[in-house]
């Protein structure tokens, strides 16, 4: 599939609302980022993304990407050392299993906010928040593509 298509069926509102709502209860930080580069290794370009984004800078190393390459139609999910280290592999393939099957029918924005949003459990559970006040922001929460 061509990115741009993949871009007009995206509800780009809705993924930013499940990030904001699944950040709000961790002291994690979600990204999406779609490409539209050729990605014959998707984890290794998901990790150049990763480093491009600076996410490796947050204070806790918890961030998550959501990297979506829809002219190899392919993904991948991965997580900084703080949280890669609290989950193990089936977390990150529970993840990936339930995303794929939305893709495969087509329903690319459920499959991108389910994945949010099981990232954001993840992050919860291992990464609560502190009292009552709100955490800093530490990476923007848009849709990103190239």
């Amino acid at each position: 599939m061509q990115t741009s298509t993949f871009l007009k069926t995206l509800d780009n509102d809705r993924i930013v609302a499940a990030i904001l709502t699944a950040e709000a209860r961790s002291r994690g930080e979600i990204r999406v980022h779609v490409t539209n580069q050729p990605t014959p290794e998707v984890e290794a370009a998901a990790r150049a993304q990763f480093e491009k984004l600076e996410m490796t800078k947050t204070a806790l190393r918890n961030g998550v990407l959501i990297y979506v390459a829809p002219r190899n139609q392919t993904f991948a999910v991965i997580g900084d050392a703080g949280i890669h280290e609290r989950c193990d592999p089936a977390f990150w393939t529970g993840i990936a299993s339930a995303m794929e099957a939305d893709f495969r029918a087509g329903r690319f924005t459920d499959g991108i906010v389910e994945g949010v949003e099981a990232a954001g459990a993840a992050l919860a559970r291992h990464f609560p928040r502190e009292g009552t006040a709100p955490d800093a922001n530490e990476l923007p929460d848009d849709v990103t593509e190239d």
